[in-house]
Formats: structure tokens, C-alpha cells, sequence
């Protein structure tokens, strides 16, 4: 069982960085990682899996290191629209909007900051979504 101090505390500050933004979220550990939630929902969740025990990442070790991995919330009609490139998206082994990124140097954190705001808003009472800006229309 992975523990906070084996997510990379540059991902972590990096993490808290976007989730302390949003209205009322909370930082806690979870079974298994960090995890960010909005009331009792988690709306972000970092970790290093296992490979052993969740084969799926094992094809994403590198240099004998585990993936670090965060999942997070989307709309339904989005999943397979995120996925269906692969890496580093893959769907997440439970849940229906669950989506699952292998984080590293390859991460775009303007794009994940995206995909977490949008997962809060997804996790979040309407009266605290409604609070967090959406991003500017792409002209």
C-alpha cells in the first residue's frame, strides 16, 4: 500500500497548488495516496500503484519506477473522447465517468488544472461549481 510519501512531492505541490483553489475542497489521504474531495466526494485522487497488485500499469513503469497515477471525474460523453488516444489517459477500473492519467515530465499541468476544475465542478454542489469561473470560449 502506497502512502502520501510516495507520490513525488513536486506532483503533490503542484496538485495542491490547482485543488486549494477550489471553494471548500480538503486535502486527506485515502486507502491508497492523496486525495482531494468537495464535501465526502473525491473529485482528485494521486497515487502510486502497486503493479502487482493493478497489472494495468505495469506497461507504464519506467526505469524500475511505479507510474504515479491520478483519477478524477468527467462528464460520460467525455470518457471516450480522453481515452480513446491512450496514454497517458486510460479509463479508470471502476466508475463510470472515472478517468485515469500517468503523470511525469509528459504531463501538461495546464490541461490536468483543466481536467481537475472540471471534475470539482462535476463532484460539487451546484452553489459551489457555480463559484468557479469556466474557462474562456477557444476563439
Amino acid at each position: 500500500m502506497s502512502s502520501p510519501g510516495d507520490v513525488p512531492s513536486e506532483i503533490l505541490n503542484r496538485l495542491r497548488s490547482i485543488c486549494r483553489k477550489l471553494p471548500e475542497s480538503y486535502e486527506g489521504p485515502a486507502w491508497i495516496g492523496v486525495r482531494w474531495r468537495i464535501r465526502t466526494r473525491t473529485f482528485c485522487h494521486v497515487y502510486t500503484p502497486d503493479v502487482d497488485r493493478y497489472p494495468v500499469y505495469a506497461s507504464y513503469v519506467a526505469a524500475d519506477q511505479e507510474p504515479v497515477v491520478m483519477t478524477f471525474r468527467v462528464p460520460v460523453d467525455d470518457v471516450l473522447g480522453l481515452t480513446a488516444g491512450g496514454f497517458p489517459f486510460l479509463r479508470a477500473g471502476w466508475g463510470h465517468n472515472v478517468v485515469a492519467v500517468v503523470l511525469g515530465d509528459h504531463t501538461d499541468w495546464t490541461e490536468l488544472a483543466e481536467l481537475i476544475t472540471d471534475s470539482y465542478r462535476e463532484m460539487a454542489p451546484k452553489f459551489l461549481a457555480a463559484r468557479v469561473p469556466l474557462p474562456p470560449p477557444i476563439s
